[in-house]
């Protein structure tokens, strides 16, 4: 009886990317799956990991290494397992004939020659990248809108640090969430006794951190899976959230009911393409200006929830001024200062970098409901 080789990280890797690229399946959603169906050992999962949100960050990049030494496009399996074998050689810095032979050795055996004709040549010819697009494989077009919105050098370091692996950031509750995550809840101000709203809550990171200040919270989503989640958090961590399926743009509450809103709202996620590691190929420049209408009818709906002198937070995962500080907040609001540094000030509140102290990009602004004269 024949034994059957053990299944290696660069397996499943292999088979991750073949569902990324060709079927459309989410890279955060089908490696864990694919990791727990798997009896690999921690470190082997972790290269797993590498090789796959590497790979598939550096797509571009990947793509243009290989194509200067192939004459006919090789098919859509053999593409991915070439990207794969050029991940390794030039930025995972894999021994050379370690990457070759294992990337080999996964190849349909009438194609075990050009691959590692292809590979041989990659990793013994330096690249000289056409342009950032191309080196730091973004589409053009991203590259493009950073650059007109924070100008080449901030740029240039946000779309570099978002190549990289995210950092890990646990809370005191044991709940893990991104620091610039962190600080907007904070930012919100959640007090003892106080009604708050989160109005776009899923997957519940800031509604339970803004519960655990002592406010009751109302956790909304529009998906009843993703308000589930919520739900599953708030269970978890003892959060004790209300929480409800609702459209933000027609929340079913009563005008002036919360002593404050927050409003993370859906966005392009241009601020967080490091945990997100194909969403810079799925984003779309009209999605950007899709999202952009959405955004402005939850800021007009929520508004209304807010009780006089209780105050309006708005949130973004992104960069760009079109889905922040260029939207219409309501007229005589009071504009609150910008959380101080690391974030810098951008209009009316303030914008958070990915580099600036290595998390996600953020926009943040915040206003204050008047109190009618004589009430």
């Amino acid at each position: 009886m024949t034994n059957r080789p053990a299944i290696t990280a660069r397996d499943v890797a292999f088979r991750a990317l073949q569902r990324i690229d060709h079927e459309g399946a989410y890279a955060n959603l089908v490696v864990p799956q694919l990791l727990a169906n798997s009896k690999l050992d921690q470190r082997d999962k972790a290269f797993t990991t590498e090789l796959v949100y590497g790979t598939t960050r550096m797509r571009r990049a990947c793509d243009f290494a290989i194509d200067r030494f192939v004459l006919t496009a090789p098919s859509a399996e053999v593409r991915t397992l070439l990207r794969l074998g050029a991940y390794q050689l030039v930025f995972a810095g894999v021994a050379p004939h370690a990457a070759v032979s294992a990337t080999v050795n996964l190849a349909p055996q009438k194609a075990r020659g050009f691959v590692n004709a292809v590979l041989r040549k990659v990793a013994t010819v330096p690249c000289v990248w056409p342009s950032d697009a191309v080196r730091l494989s973004y589409p053009d077009w991203i590259v493009e809108r950073l650059v007109a919105e924070l100008g080449p050098a901030d740029a240039l370091a946000a779309l570099e640090r978002m190549n990289t692996a995210a950092s890990v950031t646990e809370r005191a509750d044991g709940y893990v969430q991104d620091r610039a995550s962190q600080w907007v809840a904070e930012a919100v101000g959640a007090a003892p006794g106080e009604r708050i709203l989160d109005l776009c809550a899923a997957p519940g990171g800031k509604a339970t951190a803004l519960a655990a200040a002592g406010a009751f919270v109302v956790a909304a989503d529009v998906r009843p899976a993703r308000a589930g989640l919520v739900r599953a958090n708030s269970d978890r961590l003892g959060s004790g959230l209300g929480v409800v399926v609702a459209d933000g743009r027609m929340a079913p509450f009563a005008d002036a009911s919360f002593d404050r809103v927050l409003l993370d709202a859906p966005c392009s996620g241009l601020g967080v393409l490091r945990r997100r590691a194909d969403a810079r190929w799925r984003i779309q420049p009209n999605d950007v200006e899709e999202l952009v209408v959405l955004q402005q009818q939850l800021i007009d709906a929520s508004a209304r929830l807010v009780r006089p002198g209780g105050t309006l937070v708005y949130s973004v995962c992104t960069l760009t001024a079109a889905e922040s500080i260029d939207h219409s907040f309501p007229s005589g609001w009071e504009a609150l200062p910008s959380p101080a540094a690391p974030w810098r000030s951008f209009g009316a509140g303030g914008r958070l970098l990915p580099q600036d102290d290595d998390t996600d990009g953020m926009v943040l602004l915040r206003f204050r409901r008047p109190i009618p004269s004589g009430a």
